[in-house]
């Protein structure tokens, strides 16, 4: 199973693999199943920088150690490539996903719906594997709703989309409506930054709580 998982790297893959019959379970990789920002602190400091979580955003919130100087967008989308290239594997899994997601297969078809730049999809397809997550991962550009519908035609419903990113769920929301919508971000210093996301149906932000909801959706 694991060979098989590993060798889904595109949407037709993917889609070719599902059945038709089971739920359909998108979810998010950074702030859903991985610290991502944790790591991605601790990452700028090694560089000569720091993340000041002002607002729920990157750029305008990394600051240059040596100056104060807040950095400039061209600044910090050049971090964020770095990051990638340099921590992609290396970033520890949210407290209880693995355990949610391992329950949740029992009924739920899930697919990883990540914006991970496609040259390093292999790297988190492998990290996620051996952090108990091992997936089908779809290295996603944009945003996330057309993928979402092509994906939830492919499965029975009810389908779930999992993301941080309030702009996400809009998208979702308007190419594939009856997809139901979490808003989940996981570290909790990010959440009272962040209203519950206007197009998701419901605000989660830890796993036991969203296990239960999903596990209790397939009966609604």
């Amino acid at each position: 199973m694991a060979d098989l998982v590993t060798a889904m790297t595109t949407m037709e893959d993917i889609i070719a693999n599902l059945t038709p019959e089971r739920p359909l379970l998108m979810v998010d990789a950074d702030e859903v199943l991985l610290q991502f920002v944790a790591r991605l602190e601790r990452f700028l400091l090694d560089v000569g920088y720091e993340l000041r979580l002002e607002s729920f955003r990157l750029s305008g919130n990394i600051f240059d150690q040596a100056s104060g100087d807040r950095a400039d967008a061209a600044t910090c989308k050049g971090l964020i490539a770095r990051f990638f290239d340099d921590c992609v594997d290396d970033i520890g899994a949210v407290e209880g996903a693995a355990e949610a997601l391992a329950a949740l297969s029992e009924h739920y078809q899930p697919v990883i719906l990540t914006n991970v730049p496609k040259r390093c999809r292999a790297r988190r397809q492998a990290s996620l594997a051996t952090l108990g997550l091992d997936y089908p991962v779809l290295a996603n550009a944009g945003e996330k709703g057309p993928a979402a519908k092509r994906l939830a035609s492919a499965a029975a419903h009810p389908a779930v989309f999992i993301d941080d990113l309030p702009p996400q769920h809009a998208s979702v929301a308007a190419h594939a409506p009856h997809v139901h919508r979490v808003h989940f971000v996981a570290d909790p210093r990010l959440g009272p930054l962040l209203p519950k996301a206007e197009h998701a149906h419901i605000r989660l932000d830890d796993w036991p709580a969203l296990q239960l909801h999903l596990t209790d959706l397939l009966s609604s």
